[in-house]
């Protein structure tokens, strides 16, 4: 052979088995160090291109054929052979140290045909050479479910099936072959390299052994050991899925609020313009109007004259204790005082507003209610106005302002002047922007501007419950609500308010079979777009009314909080984790909150045995098909807690078979026959020719004997 030491063993191994096993990927794994991926194994064959003459063209492969096996420097010359049973073969078994029957994990045919036509066959060309069973693609054994494994084979059915579990070979099947034709077994991946290279070190034993037994004079093969038990490949364990979030329609809602307005509750009149508004949306966005709707539900509209009437910065405490108790339409004045101060205007002392009254007016569905007009001051524009509560409703401006090329200078300077009057510092900054050519932070300016918002809505609106114009009675309290952030957020609440429902003109609707709890955590997602943390063990009421209302993103929403919960009681020694997913398993599906099911569903696979352990009546009372699924899909799975058993036995016996056997020192005992008796018989006559025997009385029994002389050294019985 080429470049052979005359220190270094030369070692052939064949590789055997049928067609399309993984032969060659084996090979080329070994001899290239070649490492693949899922897609190149799915879509590529490599046939059988591996030849002997690699070794000559290719120096680094024949570097990487050097190893070093129990002190031993061998060179590993890998044959590849083709699969085809009618091939003759008679030149590549010529002279083989050691023979590879390889066979696919994932077709039992080719396992019957290693016993059948192959190993026969070896046996023919060569009778004394050691022969190894190794199982190939060891990774279908558990990816056989993966789905990108399974959409390669989607979208090529009905050419190519993708491995069902039926195909596949388990351990303990080929292991019994391999007992059978009295061979080691073995099992390797090309994808995870688990296996490569023990099985080719272990082949280089086997025939270093082998030839030991021919040379026995070879003093540098006496420590080489033999072939070593293969520790059982554990499937990684699975990785739990991720939610997907349903889209946000956050931002087109409330814009649709001003592209579309209903149920209004303000009226602003700028010159002969005028814009239908919705108080919460402008005392969220401004402490302008804020204080200017705090003080009309402090204080009586009556008229006044312009030197009595003054704008309100500051609320005392009294009032806004007040605030904080009831919403806004009950501190309205009754229907009595409206109807005195209807049209009543009060004149105020402000830059932005001239005067407000309050007056009734007939909403869409023929109902009176009243409406709060405030007129605007001269200085601001109803162009500016306009822009003003685009801002506040979208946070943005028209385009054409977003550029100082095409934007009137004029009229940018009366947008500033009205966001000043309003107190709009994030409208301020967006212009500044515009006029510094600085543009590009508008983006985050807007970003900014609508966390502030939803922050200001929570707090006025469901903190202190202010400016509400309905009341949805619960089963353990009272929430007050806005109707047009609920029809702007909800279709069903605009179905229901927008309809001929007795709940459309109703100031009080009640909401049987929901919590004061469930229902705050409604409302914080319809006025925010968030969910606040909520326990996995409240989840279930707001999950069923996120299902009832149909808002997929709500369940979304709730089912990444419960995770979170769970993977933070995951990490906790105790099963509060396991116990929340098995109570919650079954209620998931059933409100459609597939994505915690799923989650749930994995945890429980993960944690079989500890499920098993810890409530197995629980696990009988599930629907049959999750106890189908949790049986399928446990971890580890069945087939290797199998194989990790009979790996712990055999190594156990390989212990007892290599433990040394104690022997006895020959200096220290004699024959267990006579020690004791002539022991005793020496140290008798030593005791008569001294004189010093005891002799014993006639009134002693048997029984009063000691059962160990005390004169004796080892504590042997007395004769």
């Amino acid at each position: 052979m080429d470049n052979e030491q005359p220190h270094q063993e030369l070692v052939k191994c064949v590789v055997v088995g049928d067609t399309a096993v993984g032969k060659t990927r084996l090979i080329c794994a070994r001899a290239c160090n070649k490492h693949v991926s899922l897609s190149q194994l799915l879509t590529t064959h490599v046939p059988t291109v591996w030849a002997i003459d690699q070794y000559r063209i290719y120096k680094d492969v024949l570097e990487r054929s050097w190893e070093v096996v129990d002190n031993v420097n061998v060179s590993l010359r890998l044959w590849d052979t083709f699969g085809d049973h009618e091939k003759d073969r008679r030149f590549a078994y010529g002279r083989s140290d050691v023979v590879l029957l390889c066979f696919s994990i994932t077709n039992p045919i080719s396992l019957r045909n290693c016993k059948v036509m192959w190993y026969p066959e070896i046996r023919r060309f060569c009778p004394q050479t050691p022969v190894l069973l190794v199982g190939c693609k060891n990774d279908l054994r558990y990816m056989y479910r993966d789905e990108t494994y399974l959409s390669y084979f989607r979208d090529r059915s009905p050419f190519v099936r993708a491995t069902r579990k039926s195909d596949l070979v388990m351990p303990d099947q080929a292991r019994a072959v391999a007992r059978e034709l009295g061979v080691c077994y073995y099992e390797t991946s090309v994808f995870t390299y688990y296996g490569v290279n023990e099985v080719f070190e272990n082949s280089i034993r086997a025939a270093l052994i082998a030839r030991r037994q021919q040379r026995f004079w070879m003093t540098n093969l006496k420590r080489v050991q033999r072939p070593l038990l293969q520790a059982p490949f554990c499937p990684p364990k699975p990785v739990p899925p991720k939610v997907c979030l349903a889209a946000s329609t956050y931002e087109e809602n409330m814009k649709s609020l001003w592209t579309r307005p209903v149920h209004t509750d303000v009226t602003l009149i700028a010159s002969n313009c005028t814009f239908s508004v919705h108080r919460c949306l402008l005392a969220a966005a401004s402490p302008a109007f804020h204080r200017l709707f705090s003080m009309e539900l402090a204080q009586e509209l009556t008229p006044r004259s312009s030197s009595e009437s003054s704008m309100v910065y500051a609320s005392s405490i009294r009032v806004w204790e007040q605030l904080k108790r009831r919403s806004s339409f009950q501190v309205l004045p009754t229907m009595d005082n409206q109807r005195k101060s209807n049209g009543a205007t009060r004149e105020l002392n402000h830059p932005a507003f001239q005067n407000i009254r309050i007056c009734m007016t007939e909403n869409a569905n023929g109902v009176q209610q009243p409406m709060t007009v405030i007129t605007l001051s001269k200085l601001i524009t109803p162009q500016a106005m306009q822009q003003c509560l685009q801002f506040i409703y979208t946070g943005s401006l028209d385009k054409r302002y977003h550029d100082l090329q095409t934007a009137p200078i004029g009229l940018l300077l009366e947008i500033r002047q009205a966001a000043e009057f309003l107190e709009l510092p994030q409208l301020l900054m967006v212009l500044g922007s515009i006029q510094t050519r600085e543009q590009f932070v508008n983006s985050d300016l807007n970003n900014r501007y609508k966390q502030v918002v939803r922050q200001r809505l929570e707090d006025i609106c469901l903190e202190q419950g202010l400016f509400a114009d309905v009341i949805f009675e619960l089963d353990d309290g009272s929430v007050p609500a806005h109707k047009a952030i609920l029809t702007a957020r909800c279709d069903v609440m605009k179905a229901m308010f927008s309809g001929d429902f007795r709940e459309s003109s109703a100031k009080v609707i009640v909401f049987p079979g929901v919590r004061e709890y469930t229902f705050h955590k409604l409302l914080c997602y319809l006025y925010t777009d968030e969910v606040p943390a909520i326990s996995s063990a409240r989840c279930l009421n707001l999950l069923e009314l996120a299902n009832r209302l149909c808002l997929q993103r709500l369940v979304n929403l709730v089912e990444s909080r419960v995770i979170e919960d769970l993977e933070r009681l995951s990490q906790n020694e105790g099963n509060d984790a396991v116990e929340n997913c098995l109570r919650l398993l079954e209620p998931c599906k059933l409100h459609n909150a597939d994505q915690l099911a799923d989650w749930c569903m994995n945890h429980l696979c993960v944690n079989y045995n500890k499920l098993c352990k810890m409530s197995p009546r629980s696990v009988r009372l599930l629907h049959p098909e999750n106890q189908e699924y949790l049986n399928e899909h446990r971890w580890p799975p069945v087939w290797y807690l199998k194989d990790y058993d009979y790996y712990q036995k055999c190594s156990a016996e390989q212990v007892r078979e290599n433990k040394p056997t104690l022997k006895r020192n020959r200096n220290q005992s004699g024959c267990l026959c006579f020690s004791g008796s002539s022991k005793t018989r020496r140290e008798g006559n030593t005791g008569n020719g001294g004189g010093g025997t005891k002799s014993t009385t006639s009134s002693e029994t048997p029984a009063d004997r000691p059962l160990f002389d005390a004169s004796t050294e080892s504590g042997e019985q007395a004769v």
